[in-house]
């Protein structure tokens, strides 16, 4: 079990609730409903730039939809109010991640998704089985396609919708969600217009990967005991934010995985990622890519060579001085604005 979290000036009955076995979906989605109005008072940048003209939506009834596979997945969607969105944008969350928190964040107050819309894109994000609050095991990755699989059928849906069609569709992935998107390109190569990759997981950095030898030992107890929380794992908040005080609000994502990663789900993310690798040369979509030279946990070295290899004619790759992992979420306020200023920009010349 991971530790208990602790906050100031919240009641013991709260405590009990973040701190429940969230191994299967109700806990997480009693934690996320309870906790969201102590979530209201975190101090960050993405919670304060202003917002006009934006309604809101929910995908499918009361958010939730059962796919294909007879899994209950949560959606959201965020829609410029008044007009037709400039294109589509669907985002692809990381590990141990979920689109409620600074994804979406607070009901009241600006949000990444919230950004995109008001600067006119329709924004839609959903929660990958076993995270947030989709139906699942928590954190257990079975096999990585069939989370692409579940990726490419939700958003098929989305942009099948009638008003939407027409539009340019961009892939919008996040570290884990950057080998997704990447995933869902190669299975779908002229699908979509273009993506956004901040901080790709197209290799896991040296340092996060056990010795060869316990690699094989994990790799092999993974064939009996998959969804076992064995896995060793540095502090993934202290080597993705390096502002401080943004690692600490980065416990208030009470519905997030934070446990040592399970056997299987480790195995999948390591054969993902020497998969992709193999396959740079293969992308061909117009291309942003964004990384902090500094990041400890997914290798800025293959955004390179994702940058050099992919065959697009139309790549862009922005590499930050100093920056950790988390771009839009745990680095100085100037350089989140600086980084989304740059995504807006690069959408905006695309559309």
């Amino acid at each position: 079990m991971g530790k208990p979290l602790k906050f100031e000036g919240v009641s013991e009955e709260l405590h009990k609730i973040v701190d429940a076995d969230m191994d299967q979906v109700w806990p997480r989605r009693r934690a996320r409903e309870a906790f969201k109005d102590i979530q209201l008072s975190i101090d960050h940048i993405l919670f304060k730039m202003p917002c006009d003209g934006l309604t809101m939506t929910e995908i499918c009834s009361q958010s939730y939809e059962v796919n294909s596979r007879g899994l209950e997945i949560f959606s959201k969607s965020w829609l410029p109010d008044g007009s037709s969105p400039k294109a589509v944008i669907c985002f692809c969350h990381g590990y141990g991640d979920t689109c409620t928190f600074f994804f979406e964040g607070m009901w009241l107050t600006m949000r990444i998704a919230r950004k995109l819309a008001s600067c006119g894109y329709g924004v839609f994000a959903m929660d990958y089985p076993g995270f947030g609050l989709s139906e699942g095991l928590h954190g257990y990755i079975p096999k990585f396609d069939r989370i692409v699989d579940d990726v490419i059928e939700h958003y098929s849906k989305v942009k099948e919708n009638p008003n939407l069609r027409t539009l340019p569709s961009f892939l919008f992935g996040e570290s884990m969600g950057g080998a997704v998107a990447l995933k869902v390109h190669l299975k779908q190569p002229d699908a979509w217009n273009g993506a956004v990759l901040v901080a790709p997981m197209c290799k896991i950095a040296d340092d996060m990967v056990p010795p060869w030898l316990v690699t094989q030992i994990l790799i092999g107890v993974s064939n009996w005991l998959p969804k076992r929380k064995l896995v060793p794992q540095k502090d993934l908040a202290e080597l993705a934010f390096r502002d401080l005080n943004k690692r600490k609000q980065a416990s208030y994502n009470v519905v997030a995985y934070k446990h040592k990663p399970r056997l299987r789900t480790a195995v999948e993310l390591l054969r993902t990622t020497q998969e992709i690798e193999q396959q740079l040369d293969k992308v061909s979509l117009p291309l942003l890519i964004l990384h902090g030279k500094d990041d400890k946990v997914t290798d800025p070295s293959v955004s390179k060579a994702l940058y050099e290899k992919a065959s697009s004619t139309d790549k862009t790759l922005n590499l930050y001085d100093d920056a950790y992992h988390a771009l839009l979420q745990g680095e100085t306020d100037d350089t989140i604005l600086r980084v989304f200023g740059d995504i807006i920009s690069w959408l905006d010349k695309h559309c």
